[in-house]
């Protein structure tokens, strides 16, 4: 995307905003205004597999955007930081802090969790950027969580409070995965044949897609199809059966452990959906059984009715989370 020079040169502020998961690194210049008020001046996507490092997608960023001397940094990254280091499996490469700012020789360069950025996003968003899909109106005086499946399985809690929201990031999908049927009782059977601890991610995340494929292949005794989420949706929306047995799992498990979430944090102010899967299944999510098993939670299924359930349109909101979440964490 061109970058507007008249916006470019009226902003105040100049900040790189980044979302990196673990396929694709989306990268913004960002303008800050005197007010505040932010805009994406130039945004650019980059496949993480072609690219030795991280350092090297925002290098190649910054030339592309002209922005070689802005040296404020703000990036949403998958995982958590322990030590100076960014600790999640599904990035392609190590991610040290130290070594990044001495190599983007940046001083002001800060990491967030993707799905906390989001959901600083989406609560500066408003209703514009989602569809309804249950409930009712929000009740903004109560948390709400964000969660949405990629390249794994992101959470965010938001807490509102006097003054502002107060975000916690969550590693719900490394949480062991929970079975609510007998299918899914079979198919954690299958996927414990290779791994000791099975993740929820292991089953609702791209790649989990793919693992629940294959798992309904080997107890159907059939051989797998499809090697790529992409793959799978595109073959459920042509109407493929085993395409869309695969949709159906994954659309029900997810609503059952969203349903969970809520419960455990107390989130009855709203789920806000997100990630990269979601929106390539459109109405697939809309037709299955993910609200059903989202209430099927015993007494508590009336408290849940009127928790309203929102698809993000996720599109750029990562980006602009990071940058809300550093300019606010820089006290400007």
């Amino acid at each position: 995307m061109a970058s507007n020079p008249r916006a470019k040169a009226s902003a105040q502020r100049l900040l790189i905003a980044a979302d990196v998961g673990g396929t694709h690194a989306r990268l913004a210049l960002v303008g800050v205004a005197a007010d505040g008020h932010i805009e994406i001046l130039q945004h650019e996507k980059y496949a993480c597999a072609a690219f030795a490092g991280l350092a090297d997608i925002v290098e190649a960023f910054r030339r592309a955007a002209g922005a070689e001397s802005v040296d404020e940094i703000a990036m949403a990254c998958a995982g958590f930081v322990v030590e100076g280091e960014v600790v999640n499996e599904n990035l392609p490469w190590l991610v040290s802090l130290p070594q990044l700012r001495e190599r983007l020789r940046s001083t002001h360069l800060a990491v967030v969790n993707d799905f906390k950025a989001l959901a600083y996003a989406v609560a500066d968003a408003r209703d514009a950027l989602v569809t309804l899909q249950h409930g009712v109106a929000a009740d903004d005086t109560l948390p709400s969580v964000a969660i949405g499946p990629g390249t794994g399985l992101g959470s965010a809690v938001c807490i509102p409070q006097r003054g502002g929201t107060v975000v916690l990031a969550t590693e719900a999908g490394h949480a062991q995965l929970t079975p609510g049927s007998e299918l899914e009782l079979d198919l954690l059977r299958e996927f414990r044949r290779s791994e000791a601890y099975v993740k929820t991610e292991h089953a609702l995340s791209g790649p989990g897609l793919v693992n629940l494929h294959r798992a309904l292949a080997r107890l159907h005794g059939v051989a797998p199809v499809f090697d790529t989420p992409a793959a799978i949706s595109t073959a459920a929306h042509r109407g493929d059966a085993a395409a869309l047995d695969t949709v159906r799992v994954f659309c029900s498990w997810l609503g059952s452990v969203v349903g969970d979430l809520v419960l455990g944090y107390g989130a009855f102010g709203g789920v806000h959906l997100a990630g990269g899967v979601l929106p390539q299944l459109g109405d697939l999510l809309t037709g299955s059984d993910f609200i059903a098993r989202f209430l099927d939670k015993g007494p508590m299924r009336p408290a849940l009715e009127r928790v309203p359930v929102r698809l993000v349109e996720h599109g750029q909101l990562g980006i602009t989370g990071a940058a809300i979440w550093y300019l606010q964490h820089t006290g400007t």
